[in-house]
């Protein structure tokens, strides 16, 4: 079996493990996403995916500030789930379509990136999303969701079949992880009050 393969299934792996502890609101999901994230650096330079590529870079950096910000908030007990308001989640689409049409605008012009567009589209929505999970804002397993339907598409047309069928998953995930977050939301809304 080629390399690529072993480390995809690496990364795979990890990734899977990332998304079931963060679901379960564990501060164990971080290293997994850490290590997952810079498995998957090298899959997507090799793919020609650099979007994807600079995405799990920032992924490794949030995993490391997501691990920091939970244990500090976890060793104090105030680490809940909250939500944004509509005008705070008008604001990140705007955002992240504007990084979206110049990111995919860079690699179409300058290098030899396949699918830019759609490319580009997945990585600015994901570092609002990834963002956000670090804050543990309810809303993030929505962007998740689609986010993820769209990356699914675009792993399979690179050949990279192993994360196509993780971003199945991912995406069965994700509305788990919005059920799961939204019961744990109302519970601590039911306790404040």
């Amino acid at each position: 079996m080629p390399i690529n393969t072993w480390i995809e299934i690496f990364a795979t792996l990890a990734g899977l493990i990332y998304v079931i502890f963060m679901i379960r609101e564990n501060i164990i999901c971080w290293p997994f996403g850490i290590v997952g994230s810079l498995l998957s650096i090298y899959l997507f330079i090799d793919g020609k995916l650099y979007s994807e590529a600079i995405l799990y870079s920032y992924y490794v950096l949030v995993g490391f500030w997501g691990w920091v910000r939970w244990s500090q908030r976890n060793a104090t007990s105030n680490n809940p789930i909250v939500r944004y308001a509509l005008p705070k989640h008008a604001l990140i689409i705007l955002a992240s379509s504007l990084g979206a049409i110049a990111l995919g605008t860079f690699f179409s012009v300058y290098t030899d990136g396949q699918r830019p567009y759609i490319d580009a589209f997945t990585t600015a929505f994901s570092f609002a999303a990834t963002y956000m999970e670090v804050k543990k804002v309810l809303e993030t397993w929505m962007y998740w969701i689609v986010l993820n339907l769209a990356s699914i598409w675009l792993y399979m047309d690179r050949s990279l079949d192993i994360y196509a069928a993780l971003i199945c998953v991912y995406a069965v995930l994700s509305v788990w992880g919005l059920i799961q977050w939204s019961r744990a939301y109302r519970l601590q809304q039911t306790e404040a009050s």
